[in-house]
């Protein structure tokens, strides 16, 4: 018996990889609790844990007196005298009880449970210690079994949790299955698993790229940010710090190898590797392809870009759904709006700029109202709220507001410009002309009776107006 106890406590504590002490600890407060529910909780008990020969050994302390009134405290001086000759009145006195197999059913019970929730303990320590400096690495598993959604994943020494909202959608496992996941929390807690993966971190991405591009491991290359909607789409940026080293070919590997294992791990999701630049103009112009960027403004102080692109490119640049500039986005930190060039060129004349001028006014209602001949705020004025009202799809009160806030707005400088260009709108040729012929009147009648070479272009100077495209798009802006 000594010696098949001291066997156990010697091969669980190796099989479980915590140190035997604690189990012996284990097993000396089973002992003791057992010993507490059958004595009572009274008695001064301890329980030893003896080495040598093997057992667990259960002392009760007791006080020497002259007359014993309880006791489960107290021991009389006869009694303590014969347990140790030396004894004296008001001594502590401590005596080997019974074997501690003799404790009962029940106790033994009790002995059993804190054995197993000392051994728990001891376990989710040494699990958290050989798993806290790895959290963030790619862990490797099989998968268990399933917990109202969630996965349980085997990783040898233990059970980790991937839970459902980390999984990958439209990607199913079978029980058995090899499955690789971002080891993303490790928790010091015993209610619930300890060991928390992901499969649709960002940095999920990143460390698969890591271990497939020696560039990246060794520092050459580096990953400066990387954004996805799991499953659909994802964009990453990279600069290298050595200039031979091209950080997209890098990525890419030969033949696209490399990107390619990545692409198979996270079941096709695509990927777009973006060089890096620190101007967010490059950068944005970059993140956006394939699609073709015309120009970029830079708001710096609210972290805003309008990008304008090409007609023909504006829903290669938003992409399925608004994915693509969503993406490019968060990649950036930066909020930008996508435009067409028509519209662009649309909202830079200066009667749709005197329209947003208007107090509430949005883009899309000036644009309705350009759209449909309210070109200027004087037209807005002009106009009465019922018009409004049909055109905006709102109520007359909501124009009439529109229209008294239209009223408090200072356009004389628009006005102004809006005069000016009339004006030079209507120095056609046949004016001038016209104005030629009557300044040249009193000259012709002096002269008369001589003939008059008259040019052969039939005009002394020409006025060329450029008409502005007048495109209308129908894209709606994309803001993110």
């Amino acid at each position: 018996m000594i010696t098949e106890l001291k066997r156990i406590i010697d091969q669980i504590s190796r099989d479980k990889g915590f140190d035997r002490a604690i189990l012996v600890e284990a097993i000396e407060a089973a002992v003791l609790s057992a010993a507490h529910k059958k004595f009572g909780q009274r008695r001064d008990l301890d329980v030893r844990f003896n080495e040598e020969l093997g057992e667990v050994e259960l002392f009760q302390f007791r006080t020497v007196v002259e007359e014993v009134e309880d006791e489960q405290t107290e021991v009389g001086l006869d009694e303590a005298l014969s347990l140790d000759p030396e004894v004296e009145l008001g001594d502590e006195l401590g005596s080997k009880m019974d074997d501690v197999g003799d404790l009962g059913r029940i106790a033994a019970q009790s002995a059993k449970q804190v054995i197993i929730q000392k051994m728990r303990d001891a376990e989710r320590d040494v699990i958290y210690d050989l798993y806290k400096d790895r959290e963030g690495d790619i862990v490797n598993g099989i998968v268990q079994r399933f917990e109202r959604g969630n996965m349980v994943v085997n990783l040898g020494r233990t059970d980790a949790l991937l839970p459902k909202n980390e999984m990958m959608p439209r990607r199913s496992y079978r029980q058995g299955d090899r499955i690789r996941a971002l080891l993303l929390e490790v928790r010091d807690s015993a209610r619930d698993h300890q060991l928390v993966l992901s499969r649709i971190s960002n940095d999920f991405l990143v460390k698969l790229f890591t271990l497939e591009v020696p560039e990246i491991s060794e520092g050459i290359v580096k990953i400066v940010n990387a954004v996805r909607e799991p499953g659909m789409r994802a964009k990453i940026g990279v600069v290298s710090s050595e200039t031979d080293v091209d950080p997209v070919g890098a990525c890419v590997g030969m033949k696209g190898s490399r990107v390619q294992n990545v692409v198979q791990e996270l079941q096709g999701e695509k990927i777009d590797i973006v060089p890096w630049s620190p101007d967010p103009a490059k950068y944005v112009s970059n993140a956006l392809s394939p699609a073709q960027v015309s120009m970029v403004s830079v708001d710096e102080d609210n972290k805003a870009l309008l990008v304008i692109v090409p007609d023909d490119q504006l829903s290669l640049a938003i992409g399925r759904g608004g994915q693509n500039v969503r993406l490019a986005s968060m990649l950036l930190g930066w909020k930008i709006d996508v435009k067409s060039e028509s519209r662009y060129a649309k909202m830079e004349e200066q009667g749709f700029q005197s329209l947003m001028r208007v107090a509430g006014m949005t883009e899309k209602n000036a644009e309705i109202l350009f759209d449909n001949g309210v070109d200027h705020i004087e037209e807005l004025l002009k106009t009465d709220a019922a018009t409004i009202a049909e055109l905006l799809k709102c109520d007359e009160e909501q124009a009439g507001l529109i229209l008294e806030a239209a009223a408090t707005v200072d356009f004389s400088d628009l006005a102004e410009s809006r005069d000016d260009g009339q004006a030079e709108e209507e120095a056609t040729p046949e004016a001038e002309a016209l104005e030629s012929v009557e300044t040249a009147e009193p000259a012709e009648a002096a002269e008369s009776a001589e003939p008059t070479e008259v040019p052969a272009d039939g005009a002394a100077g020409e006025t060329v107006e450029e008409e502005g495209d007048d495109t209308r798009s129908d894209d709606q802006e994309i803001s993110q």
